[in-house]
């Protein structure tokens, strides 16, 4: 494979990843907080479409962004109501509004299927677009690639850097005893459930308005339960999200270019691989493989790498919490 081959591919997953990157971390602080949000796929669906249609009609692309960043936080909203205040399943909730809201999508977009609206520029950054390699692969993107860039570092800042962070991580793993401490615990349960919907809106926006301009029926092909999947894979930790996301871009990448190079294969095949390989290497994350692949190791190496590859979820996830 040739050097300008290989670039194109990193770059074509950079590309591929950036909703997801924008989805998982928003699921993942929201998380982090305590909620599990379900509704990502129909948040992502429904926000694309809301995107689309306020962009393609106004011919305003932060006005589309704005309003799929207000639609993905009006629906965690209605997550965090129902599961924060009046205490509903948050598996049941977050499944009922994924459906409900994919439906709504195809619904209420059908005006505005296949027809032609604005999208996001390209924006290549003097100089630092000359580098070899890293030019063409990191800085002739989009603004909202190189946003995805920042967030990510800014997310893991704020989590493991900062006092809030510390307090975020409290609410998920000991709600009690940071209720104790002072926090309202509740309140930034809700704000942060719908923090995290609306980075959710936003990577809707990402596709209608950048990465598949335009919309169309199923516009989002599952992405949203692949975000779900990612969180759980990065281990709630936002560098390594990231790099499931890159993942999952990398493999659809390469299934794109096996497909264009063996025409035999039916082309169904190369559109599931990647769900499908993003399933195994999940179920490999979250098995006890790890520690049995470990256990040759000596104890002070075996610790921080089994840290760093397996998932453990936030203690209070999913739980209601009363706050007297």
């Amino acid at each position: 494979m040739e050097t300008a081959q290989l670039i194109a591919i990193l770059a074509t997953a950079i590309a591929t990843a950036t909703p997801l990157v924008y989805a998982a971390i928003g699921e993942t602080i929201t998380e982090k907080a305590g909620v599990i949000n379900l509704s990502a796929e129909g948040t992502i669906m429904l926000s694309a479409m809301v995107a689309f249609a306020i962009a393609q009609t106004t011919n305003n692309l932060f006005l589309g962004f704005a309003g799929a960043a207000a639609m993905g936080a009006l629906i965690a909203l209605i997550v965090a109501f129902s599961t924060i205040t009046l205490k509903q399943s948050q598996i049941a909730i977050g499944f009922v509004l994924a459906l409900l809201c994919s439906d709504l999508s195809t619904f209420l977009g059908n005006p505005f299927v296949r027809i032609p609206g604005p999208t996001v520029p390209s924006w290549r950054i003097p100089l630092l677009q000359d580098i070899p390699i890293l030019g063409p692969l990191l800085f002739r993107s989009d603004l909202l690639v190189y946003s995805s860039f920042a967030l990510i570092f800014l997310s893991w800042f704020f989590f493991y850097r900062t006092r809030n962070g510390l307090l975020l991580r409290a609410i998920g793993e000991q709600p009690a005893a940071a209720f104790a401490r002072g926090a309202n615990v509740i309140f930034l349960r809700y704000f942060y459930t719908l923090f995290g919907g609306a980075l959710m809106g936003i990577a809707g926006a990402a596709f209608s308005l950048d990465f598949k301009a335009g919309w169309s029926y199923r516009h989002t092909a599952g992405y949203g339960w692949i975000a779900l999947a990612i969180v759980i894979f990065g281990g709630w930790n936002p560098l390594k999200v990231a790099l499931g996301a890159y993942l999952f871009g990398i493999l659809q990448s390469l299934a794109s270019l096996a497909q264009s190079t063996i025409p035999q294969i039916p082309t169904q095949v190369f559109s599931v691989a990647p769900f499908v390989l993003m399933i195994l290497v999940l179920a490999l994350t979250g098995g006890d493989w790890i520690d049995r692949l470990l256990a040759p190791l000596p104890l002070s190496w075996r610790r921080p790498l089994a840290q760093a590859l397996q998932a453990t979820p936030p203690a209070s996830l999913g739980k209601a919490f009363e706050q007297d």
